[in-house]
């Protein structure tokens, strides 16, 4: 559906004058208060039951986005559009409970019959399978499909391949040389007990979350050791992909070799099929759920359509909460942003009301100084880069931005009048965001220009080193609940992967003297939360004063569905849970 006239027009031009307007914040632009007062901020979300199943079972789920989200093997794939709908598709030997609310972060069994009790230090777990489980192609699950899949995630370079599950005996040399893993006295198994035993070198405090993780899933043994692509592999969850169009659509149908073994786990699904739609902008995606046209968009909503979500659309309009944020990474490696004090001038010009504004006001969104969102243990608590503070003074929160200092420091760095290209998401809350951005890389000394990207390619593109960029606009969320998605994921040396469109750590930032007490903090089973806290703020600490990255702000998930979507289902980990929505 296309946009109407007077929107089309009038976005671009209010981005073009933001700088000078937000930077005063006095050209009248606010939050929309209905949407922050009248939104829905709970879930009601009931546990699949026989009755249940009985009265809703059946019709076509209808998603949409402005583009697909890439590639269909899901040990790769690393956005969240496709992440959480692989988690109806397939599974693990552990998985995050299929329930709302906190209890979401609770790790159980999924295709092994029990969690194990780790031994030998923490050296050591042994899952046993659950038997009879088949793949969507009729094959039975066996232990040979574990330990293939598990030596998988090195061979197709999975992006969370060193920072996940590097512990694994083994594991340093198939990072090095993928093609020959075997993780050689990593992995045994014992195909007349159903069991795999995994051997670590060290400790890990979340291997169990980690195994939980869609990169871990389980898939056939003879699953090629490439990126699938477009083409779906086997699985073992309520549904398969039936048919993919990367251009136009993404279907899925019950898996007929699917029988529930745990409703906690995987639950049996109500849709009869799953139906995504791609090539939809997001102002158009809007209007079609409100008209009942899609029942859910992936994309996040137009600032400037919350006002009505909260004036018109409240029964259809939720705001739940996920740690996440929006963020500058700054490539350390490249000018002009190899200098420190360039990235510190960066994050002290931000204007980060301005941020929050962009995406929507207040009530869903907060500046962030820190690498750690404030729903996570170990939330950052302190700001460098705000007018009158300092790494050495630190503030306790955000005040404004200080361009004055900025521009000091850009001077001091010998980097005024460089060049700097911006890549950025062509979305709207993103172009919004970066066009603001590119105005204040320019009012700090730079010659900046905005390079917008299909969503569905400008993570990959941000990725890959040979892509030379120097800084870019980027969302994150927590893979699960833990300072190690933020901190070790986006900025530990593990995670950069010279010329790789799977090297999430941007910057290719690396720093020994933080990857030790990031390290300490994953593996060291002798401490104490609040001393595992310590070192992750410690290591925020440290992070920040380097400013590899410029956090913006933290965000909750806003999301809209259809006037027919019932018992709206969200969990913490894999937001709606599609399997658990009625739309019959």
């Amino acid at each position: 559906m296309p946009l109407t006239r007077s929107k089309r027009a009038l976005a671009p031009r209010a981005f073009r004058f933001g700088f000078a307007c937000l930077a005063a914040l006095g050209c009248g632009l606010t939050a929309p208060s209905a949407f922050g007062q009248a939104a829905r901020a709970a879930t009601d979300g009931q546990i699949i039951s026989p009755t249940l199943l009985a009265q809703h079972r059946g019709g076509t789920l209808r998603l949409v986005a402005s583009a697909s989200g890439g590639t269909l093997d899901p040990q790769i794939n690393y956005t969240a559009k496709y992440i959480n709908l692989f988690a109806v598709v397939y599974d693990g030997l552990t998985t995050f409970k299929k329930v709302p609310g906190p209890d979401g972060n609770t790790v159980v069994a999924d295709l092994a019959e029990n969690l194990p009790t780790p031994q030998d230090g923490g050296l050591t777990y042994v899952f046993t399978l659950r038997p009879d489980i088949r793949f969507s192609n009729g094959k039975t699950l066996t232990t040979a499909d574990v330990t293939a899949s598990i030596r998988r995630i090195f061979k197709v370079g999975s992006p969370t391949a060193g920072s996940f599950y590097s512990a694994i005996v083994g594991a340093e040399a198939c990072l090095k040389t993928p093609a020959t893993c075997t993780l050689k006295g990593g992995l045994e198994e014992d195909p007349a007990r159903r069991t795999v035993t995994f051997h670590l070198t060290q400790p890990d405090t979340e291997f169990l979350q980690k195994l939980a993780f869609t990169h871990a899933v389980i898939v056939p043994a003879e699953t090629p050791d490439h990126d699938s692509g477009n083409v779906p592999i086997p699985s073992t969850g309520p549904y398969a992909i039936t048919a993919y169009d990367p251009n136009k659509f993404l279907t899925l149908g019950r898996n007929p070799a699917f029988r529930q073994w745990s409703a906690e786990a995987q639950p049996e699904g109500y849709p009869d099929a799953i139906a995504y739609t791609f090539g939809i902008p997001d102002e158009a995606a809007v209007t079609a759920v409100e008209n009942g046209q899609y029942d859910w968009m992936a994309d996040a909503i137009p600032m400037d359509r919350l006002g009505e979500l909260g004036s018109r659309y409240t029964a259809q309009t939720y705001v739940m909460p996920h740690a996440a944020m929006y963020f500058l990474p700054m490539n350390v490696n490249l000018p002009p942003f190899n200098v420190q004090k360039a990235r510190q001038a960066v994050n002290y010009a931000v204007n980060r009301k301005a941020m929050v504004i962009f995406y929507g006001g207040p009530g869903i969104a907060r500046p962030l100084c820190g690498m750690l969102p404030s729903s996570l243990p170990a939330a950052t608590d302190f700001c460098f880069y705000t007018k009158e503070a300092s790494p050495s003074a630190p503030a306790q929160t955000w005040h404004s931005p200080d361009l004055e200092k900025a521009r000091q420091l850009v001077k001091e760095s010998g980097t005024s009048g460089q060049k700097v290209t911006l890549i950025t998401a062509n979305t709207s809350i993103d172009l919004a965001m970066g066009t603001w951005i590119r105005d204040m890389l320019q009012a700090i000394g730079y010659q900046a220009t905005l390079r917008p990207l299909s969503s569905s390619v400008a993570f990959n593109y941000m990725q890959n080193s040979s892509n030379k960029v120097q800084i870019a606009l980027k969302d994150w969320s927590a893979d699960y609940p833990s300072p190690s998605n933020f901190l070790d994921d986006l900025l530990g040396c593990e995670n950069f992967h010279p010329n790789s469109d799977s090297s999430i750590n941007i910057p290719g930032f690396c720093n020994k003297q933080i990857q030790t007490l990031m390290d300490r903090a994953k593996t060291d089973v002798s401490l104490t939360q609040q001393q595992t806290e310590a070192l992750w703020r410690q290591a925020d600490r440290l992070v920040m004063e380097q400013a590899p990255i410029a956090p913006l702000i933290e965000k909750d998930t806003v999301l809209i569905t259809s006037p027919r979507l019932g018992n709206f289902f969200y969990t913490t980990v894999n937001q709606v849970f599609f399997s658990q929505v009625w739309v019959q």
